[in-house]
């Protein structure tokens, strides 16, 4: 049986552990942050009550499943968590989903090869103060070097700048997130200097106690994806091995 509605990524990032797997499900609250091994999960979507297991996302507002039948379908991790609740299946939660899945486009491959993610400004209702900025950013835009960015994770040095947020519209409460600064891809002769990034701080992050100012190298994956309402053009994904290093 093929599932009409189901959504499948062109494109997206593979769970290559159950620990990275695990600590994605966390900062989704999917799971509890003392859990250890991960569990079934179901989707009950579509008139479907069907097991499922999440083998990846696109970025943090978009988690990959795979359902009974073997697609691959696209879906907001708050509504996958939702469907795990016993009382899933009231009138309000069948009217929320469609409408959450109507917001969720399939990633398509921008020009340098990284996915064009789905992005929380094209979620957000667009103000009229955000629509008449717009053409003045255009208008000061300047051309800057193309950086080609590697497909897997890659070893990185960064330097914590600040602790933030950005608004969910999908939650009550908005995501915490970390920016860099001074990142750079170590692996490579010479280095290449990315400048800004930005990540989710999740459960893993916060492990490390971290500070503004504190130097790490880490192993991610980057890929090109603006933050919403801060000029920060790249984001880090699953940040594992970190370390502090010496001021």
């Amino acid at each position: 049986m093929t599932y009409a509605f189901s959504i499948k990524p062109q494109t997206y990032m593979a769970f290559d552990s159950e620990e990275v797997l695990i600590d994605q499900c966390k900062e989704w609250g999917l799971l509890s942050e003392k859990a250890t091994k991960s569990k079934t999960f179901y989707y009950k979507g579509n008139g479907l009550n069907v097991p499922c297991s999440i083998i990846g996302l696109v970025d943090d507002m978009t988690a990959v499943i795979q359902l009974d039948n073997g697609q691959q379908h696209c879906i907001h991790p708050s509504y996958l968590k939702e469907m795990q609740a016993a009382s899933y299946g009231s009138r309000s939660s069948a009217a929320a989903e469609p409408q959450a899945e109507r917001t969720m486009e399939t990633p398509a491959q921008d020009d340098e090869g990284a996915v064009a993610e789905v992005s929380q400004e094209r979620q957000a209702p667009i103000s009229e103060a955000s629509a008449t900025e717009q053409p003045k950013a255009k208008a000061t835009r300047t051309r800057t070097p193309k950086i080609e960015l590697p497909e897997g994770k890659v070893k990185l040095s960064a330097t914590v700048k600040e602790f933030t947020t950005v608004p969910n519209h999908f939650s009550d409460n908005d995501d915490e997130i970390v920016v860099y600064e001074a990142v750079s891809i170590t692996e490579t002769e010479p280095e290449v200097a990315l400048g800004e990034a930005w990540s989710s701080y999740s459960a893993t992050l916060k492990k490390q106690e971290l500070e503004v100012g504190d130097q790490l190298t880490f192993e991610a994956k980057i890929v090109k994806k603006k933050l919403t309402k801060h000029p920060v053009p790249y984001k880090i994904n699953n940040p594992a091995k970190i370390k502090k290093t010496a001021d």
